[in-house]
């Protein structure tokens, strides 16, 4: 008999059955195989879990149906993978091992050679022999600590760091040059990175660095969901069959199902891509760590800033950190902010007057006088409305719990009553904590009309405008203005001759928890892409120049501002100093599964979890399948960080009662979302 996983998507169902094999189909039935099974008088996909002699069913067991293919297409470290992420995210097996195994292609299985035959392109190596380089890249060596975790990945410690690569640095040569020398032997190495611009251009990287290491552009194997259903599995199974040494993708490659992973990467963990969108939403960081404590894989954490949850395994020792030498600061460009010890420039900005103050004018100017593009970065259009202090653009936050204040439903004089998006609480008397002024104002400048100002400025002058839905991966070199949105900035090859960074009053008062962190990594994004102050770069930025954030980017403290940023969350309780369950659903079924699990706290948990709310879900978290006259509710569990998998069998209980006894409709559970409220 064999124990099947039924991928029926519910999860009152979420466990395993035992069928019947046939003596025909003994030696294909393996565990990680699929079949189809009949199950409630219909034919279900199912994956094989374990193979055993007897069955406690009192009942005669059905046979497997038929076997789907006898490829071994879930590992023994991919299993239990999903076993951990599903109990963790209080999800379905089913639906995580739909984000961990694509559907299978007859014509794909038929197309890539069996893992014993290396055949041309596919294996890669026939002609090249394997090369294990005594040590890395000279340009590894501006990082003191590169050395040792190199040597102790080669040798087979699961070892673990994080990464912040120096000014003007090659960021995606060094990971496939890491890349590379770890795949030695049966290895095989996986690069995580956030959108398809970044596939590219670490996938050329590799393909550059292929030679050194004796590899060939076949051992190099691209996973993103932009490729068809053959194409997807074609490239899966040949990282399965060992034919691919290197896999590089989106988030869905950190469930590459390489057999003994020689380093797992993860680029740019704080990218809001990175997130699951589909349950039960894991995020890729979290993945990796959990895959690379189960395969005792090592893992390296990179990114252009440190993002606090980062920052917190740093200060548990967990993942030591990898810095660059001192002197690398020296391929810095200028950074200048909006400082009071200029009166006229804090006074257009401040003001209102401008957003383009003299300073940031001749930065402009002197830049295109050297025949150097200029990039001009302006916060996305379609950001949530928010409100502001019309004296001084502070944002209205609450008093209670530092979330964003928002106008609620009217009262009976007419008027909005402030309500905080986070925990609920009514604000009756709000007033601005910097200047006192009680009037509020929301608004937002976007690249267009930015672009036509610059137009009236700089008359002549070539603009070239960028953005989500209007990409270039590499920007025409010359003099000319780029106006772009953050995250879409292309890359000259000769970098940008200066980087005005504007409105930044709008990325730092969005109301989201990581409004300051994300503003960050865009400012510091770009500003790497200018060339160094000996070659006149220079960057403008118009926050004040006295804040924390402003600090860091002049100061080039982009590690440093993790660990402050994880601070200031550790004194209010959110992520990742405390975890955060959000409920979201019907008012009447989200306080049903929050009453559950308060009420079952104290006996089954040891303590009784903090509940927040009820709020609003948040507007870039619709919830699917909620009906149009219905405003669905967010309640939030606030529970310490060693709690998470108690919390989430007690939610897990919580939602299987109601399922079970068909109580209500189905609630959303995630893990610390992106999105707060």
């Amino acid at each position: 008999m064999a124990r099947v996983l039924p991928l029926l998507g519910l999860p009152q169902l979420d466990r395993l059955f035992d069928y019947r094999v046939d003596e025909k189909d003994a030696v294909s039935v393996q565990p990680g195989v699929r079949v189809r099974v009949r199950f409630a008088g219909r034919l279900v996909d199912a994956f094989v879990y374990e193979r055993a002699d007897t069955s406690e069913h009192p009942r005669e067991l059905h046979y497997i149906d038929r076997i789907v293919s006898d490829e071994v297409v879930v590992t023994p470290e991919i299993f239990a993978l999903v076993d951990r992420v599903a109990a963790r995210w209080v999800g379905a097996r089913s639906d995580v091992f739909r984000l961990a195994i694509p559907p299978r292609h007859a014509t794909a299985e038929r197309s890539v050679a069996p893992a014993d035959v290396a055949t041309g392109e596919d294996a890669g190596t026939e002609d090249h022999a394997q090369v294990n380089p005594p040590e890395l890249s000279e340009a590894w060596s501006a990082y003191p600590r590169a050395a040792s975790f190199a040597s102790a990945m080669t040798s087979g410690k699961p070892v673990r760091g994080t990464w912040t690569p120096a000014p003007g640095e090659d960021w995606a040569a060094r990971l496939a040059e890491l890349a590379f020398f770890a795949a030695t032997g049966d290895r095989q190495s996986i690069i995580v990175v956030p959108d398809q611009r970044d596939v590219d251009i670490v996938s050329s990287r590799l393909k550059e660095a292929a030679s050194d290491y004796g590899r060939a552009p076949g051992d190099i194997v691209e996973l993103t969901a932009s490729l068809g259903p053959q194409a997807r599995y074609t490239r899966w199974l040949k990282v399965l069959r060992g034919h691919a040494k290197v896999v590089v993708g989106t988030r869905s490659a950190v469930w590459a199902p390489a057999r003994h992973p020689g380093i797992i990467i993860v680029w740019d963990d704080g990218d809001d891509s990175l997130a699951e969108p589909r349950a039960p939403y894991p995020h890729a960081r979290e993945v990796a760590t959990l895959r690379s404590s189960l395969a005792h894989a090592p893992l390296l954490l990179a990114g252009p800033i440190r993002t606090p949850e980062v920052a917190a395994l740093v200060e548990a020792g967990w993942a030591p950190e990898i810095t660059a030498a001192p002197e690398t600061k020296r391929q810095l460009p200028r950074i200048v902010a909006v400082t009071n010890a200029d009166p006229v420039q804090a006074r257009d900005v401040a003001g209102g007057h401008t957003r383009l103050p003299t300073v940031a004018m001749t930065m402009a100017r002197q830049a295109l006088d050297r025949g150097q593009p200029v990039l001009v970065q302006v916060p996305r259009s379609g950001y949530i409305p928010r409100l502001l202090c019309q004296q001084c653009r502070t944002p209205a936050r609450c008093r209670r719990c530092n979330g964003p204040l928002a106008i609620g439903e009217a009262n009976t004089d007419g008027a909005g009553a402030l309500v905080c998006g986070w925990c609920g609480v009514h604000d009756v008397s709000y007033s601005c904590p910097e200047c006192g002024s009680r009037r509020l104002r929301a608004g937002v400048v976007g690249a267009s009309r930015t672009a036509e100002e610059l137009g009236r400025m700089f008359p002549g002058t070539r603009i070239v405008r960028v953005s989500g839905s209007e990409k270039l991966s590499t920007a025409p070199e010359g003099p000319m203005l780029v106006v772009s949105t953050p995250g879409a900035e292309p890359t000259p090859e000769r970098g940008y001759g200066a980087a005005l960074l504007l409105d930044a009053w709008s990325l730092l008062s969005r109301p989201d928890l990581r409004a300051t962190q994300q503003a960050f990594r865009r400012w510091v994004g770009a500003a790497r892409l200018v060339v160094s102050h000996t070659d006149g770069g220079e960057v403008f930025c118009s926050a004040e120049a006295s804040t924390d954030i402003a600090q860091a980017l002049i100061r080039w403290d982009v590690d440093g501002f993790a660990h402050r940023e994880l601070a200031e969350r550790r004194e209010v309780g959110f992520p990742p100093a405390a975890h955060l369950f959000a409920i979201d659903g019907a008012s009447s079924d989200v306080m049903a599964v929050s009453d559950y699990v308060e009420d079952h706290g104290a006996e089954r948990l040891g303590f009784v979890p903090e509940i927040l709310g009820p709020v609003d879900v948040p507007s870039a978290e619709p919830l699917p399948g909620a009906a149009p006259d219905e405003i669905p509710e967010r309640v939030l569990v606030r529970i310490p960080p060693n709690q998470v998998d108690q919390v989430s069998h007690a939610l897990l209980a919580a939602v299987i009662s109601r399922a079970t006894r068909r109580d209500g409709s189905p609630v959303r559970i995630r893990l610390d979302p992106l999105h707060i409220g």
